[in-house]
């Protein structure tokens, strides 16, 4: 009885084991700075984002210099002011001094101008590449795609399972 028991057990086992790995899910990574690098259009709307950031960088500092230059004179000029003038004064540099904050904010900010540009450039390249990804997840009957260029939890992962140059290829960049 104890033999046809144990028979069971492991016959029981095996189709558990077959059965399983019928549903064995097939994974893939990709390297999105790899592929953003290797696409024209991604390196030139990075050079214009970068070259509009310098622009209003310097913008923001120059009405920020005129701040600190506004400061400065009102400090040297202190003891000759009246309480009047003092109190103008402040308020003057003040109000540049929010001026100058909300321009940074309008182009820095979290929906500032800076972040609208880079969705409108950038978005049309990232949506041709998730399409890519798709596509070849699903020619390829891939579960799970991982990008092991933000992955940090990633401590190795085998090149075979990098479809990179497929996503590449499909767009038609390729080395």
């Amino acid at each position: 009885m104890k033999f046809k028991m144990k028979k069971l057990f492991i016959m029981l086992c095996l189709i558990a084991g077959i059965s399983l790995t019928g549903f064995a899910q097939k994974f893939a990574m990709v390297d999105m700075e790899y592929i953003m690098k290797n696409i024209p259009a991604y390196e030139s709307a990075n050079e214009q984002l970068n070259l509009i950031s310098k622009k209003w960088q310097t913008e923001v500092e120059s009405r920020m210099q005129e701040v600190q230059k506004m400061y400065k004179n009102y400090q040297t000029e202190l003891v000759f002011l009246t309480d009047d003038l003092k109190v103008k004064r402040e308020n003057e540099i003040v109000t540049k001094e929010k001026a100058a904050q909300e321009l940074k904010r309008t182009y820095f900010g979290p929906e500032g101008e800076l972040f609208k540009k880079r969705q409108s450039l950038m978005k049309p390249i990232q949506d041709e590449i998730y399409t890519a990804i798709q596509e070849i997840s699903k020619d390829k009957d891939l579960s799970l795609v991982f990008d092991k260029s933000s992955a940090m939890s990633i401590i190795f992962a085998s090149p075979a399972l990098d479809v990179s140059d497929l996503i590449l290829n499909k767009l038609g960049y390729s080395k």
